[in-house]
């Protein structure tokens, strides 16, 4: 079966299952709110981080997404009914992580700039620059999108959901920031850390905006790949 065909196949089961439909909707809604939240309490130091300061927990949102949206393959035989319309693995598993890409893109996309305009109006003359706060919403989609992707690819290690979220959730919650506090310069290197390093208006790690994100890039490929090979080699 081409491609093309399989990507519409399962972005309709995407946009046909409320939780992920809502999962969508809470990525907008946490990373904006608690963005406010940090905006109105900023001290001026870091602009930037304090308009897209939610980030850090929509990014959940989007993980909980890319997560649901493979391991719900895994419930009920969905993916043997999957695997017989569709038998080459490898171009559905590319037709899922891009049907989980485009949507959580363009709402990150929607959410980086109604963060920014919400931060803007808190901060004031305080807040970032035009230019700079338009790099953040750029930047703010394509980590949410990123970490959407290294989850579904854990996901399809794991072949569950509950697993990947027990694995992922404590690590950006827990994990991360204590490795921060440990090491100098190594926790910038981690999937969740080095995409945010962009939302800085200043990083002083070895990592840039666009390294950053390539950094959490490659976490990503890696998990797909893995995904991909977990899939070649398992059982449906």
């Amino acid at each position: 079966m081409p491609f093309a065909p399989v990507l519409r196949a399962e972005w309709i089961k995407i946009r046909t299952l409320r939780s992920l439909v809502g999962g969508l909707a809470v990525i907008l809604l946490a990373t904006t709110a608690f963005s406010a939240l940090a905006a109105a309490d900023a001290d001026g130091s870091d602009p930037l981080y304090s308009v897209f300061f939610g980030v850090g927990l929509g990014q959940i949102a989007a993980i909980a997404f890319g997560t649901t949206a493979v391991s719900a393959e895994f419930r009920g035989g969905a993916l043997r009914l999957t695997l017989s319309a569709v038998p080459d693995r490898r171009r559905w598993f590319a037709a899922k992580a891009t049907a989980i890409a485009l949507p959580v893109l363009a709402v990150g996309l929607l959410t980086g700039l109604v963060t920014l305009l919400v931060g803007k109006s808190v901060l004031g003359t305080s807040g970032p620059a035009w230019s700079e706060g338009l790099r953040g919403a750029v930047c703010c989609a394509l980590h949410l999108t990123l970490m959407a992707l290294f989850a579904a690819g854990l996901a399809a290690v794991l072949r569950s959901g509950v697993a990947t979220l027990s694995v992922l959730i404590p690590f950006l919650l827990i994990v991360s920031f204590v490795i921060g506090d440990l090491s100098a310069g190594v926790a910038d290197f981690l999937p969740d850390r080095a995409g945010q390093v962009a939302l800085h208006s200043a990083w002083d790690g070895p990592l840039g905006p666009w390294s950053g994100l390539a950094v959490t890039a490659l976490w990503s490929a890696a998990a797909l790949v893995a995904g991909a090979w977990a899939l070649d080699r398992g059982d449906a």
